[in-house]
């Protein structure tokens, strides 16, 4: 289901304007670990700030609706201060897609990026500029950056799970950010020797041929196996264990891939969901393949898909 949608000529400019944006953010700023001396309010006009960067701008060319703005939620957890206006933090990022003809979200992003290192004066302009990433300071711009890129990174997920292959352009807008992030040694996750969990490695799993596989069986996922099963649950297990055989081949060829962890991360309820009141040999099949898949949750699958 294409997110673009056909505007009547006779919708007003206002109405244009008010349907357009794409993201319904939570920006949630903690300082609690900060000490006294630390003036908190400034950190409630960095949240606002954030949160309106996200919300008010235009991330696509395709107008959303009300109903079709993706909910997502950002904590930022400021840890330390480790100079004059510079802030050593964790960000966690979660955001759901709605499941058809059902009030189930399924998780798109549920992840935390722990090398998190920015600059922030209060009031300073907070917006991300795609032609000048890092803008005239690399830890200034280290803030917004690292926002924009999960925001593509949501819409790129959210756009493949609607249509094949549809999320690529965001992909690529995050890979550019990868490309063009700001500098500076107190900087880190944009490198490939930053570490095998991070910005650089989520991006490149996701925008290099290839890893292509990985955009077919986030669509069938979504489309032909969640989506489906208010009409036909046998069917949409059936397509769900199919998507399941694809993901071990993929895991199989391509081994300790952030992108399939990624795609794991808070999805053991859902996958027991799908199949705990499918037959017996169906459970089984999805027992084999979940434990071979998801190792972490493999005495999960086998108790309570028995």
């Amino acid at each position: 289901m294409p997110k673009k949608i056909c505007l009547l000529v006779l919708l007003t400019a206002v109405t244009f304007y008010a349907g357009a944006q794409e993201m319904q953010a939570k920006v949630t700023v903690l300082a609690q670990q900060l000490g006294t001396s630390v003036n908190k309010n400034i950190f409630v006009t960095m949240q606002n700030q954030l949160t309106n960067m996200i919300n008010s701008r235009k991330w696509t060319k395709d107008v959303f609706q009300t109903q079709e703005k993706i909910q997502c939620n950002f904590l930022l957890n400021i840890s330390s201060v480790a100079d004059d206006n510079v802030y050593k933090a964790s960000l966690t990022i979660q955001a759901a897609r709605p499941v058809y003809n059902a009030t189930y979200q399924s998780p798109l992003v549920n992840f935390q990026d722990v090398d998190f290192t920015f600059k922030y004066i209060e009031y300073q302009p907070v917006e991300f500029n795609e032609t000048r990433v890092g803008g005239n300071d690399p830890l200034a711009g280290n803030l917004t950056a690292i926002f924009a890129y999960y925001v593509y990174i949501i819409l790129g997920l959210d756009y493949d799970s609607f249509e094949a292959k549809g999320g690529d352009p965001y992909f690529q807008k995050a890979q550019n950010i990868v490309t063009n992030a700001p500098e500076s040694r107190d900087i880190s996750g944009w490198k490939a020797f930053d570490g095998n969990r991070n910005r650089y490695w989520l991006s490149n799993n996701l925008t290099t041929s290839k890893y292509n596989q990985i955009h077919d069986i986030l669509y069938s996922y979504f489309r032909s196996g969640l989506d489906n099963l208010y009409q036909d649950q046998v069917a949409a297990r059936n397509s769900t264990l199919s998507t399941l055989g694809n993901l071990m081949d993929f895991v199989q060829q391509n081994p300790n891939t952030m992108i399939v962890q990624f795609f794991l991360q808070n999805r053991s309820d859902e996958l027991i969901g799908i199949f705990k009141k499918a037959d017996p040999l169906t459970k089984a099949k999805a027992v084999e393949l979940l434990s071979k898949i998801d190792v972490a949750n493999t005495s999960r699958y086998r108790t309570e898909l028995k």
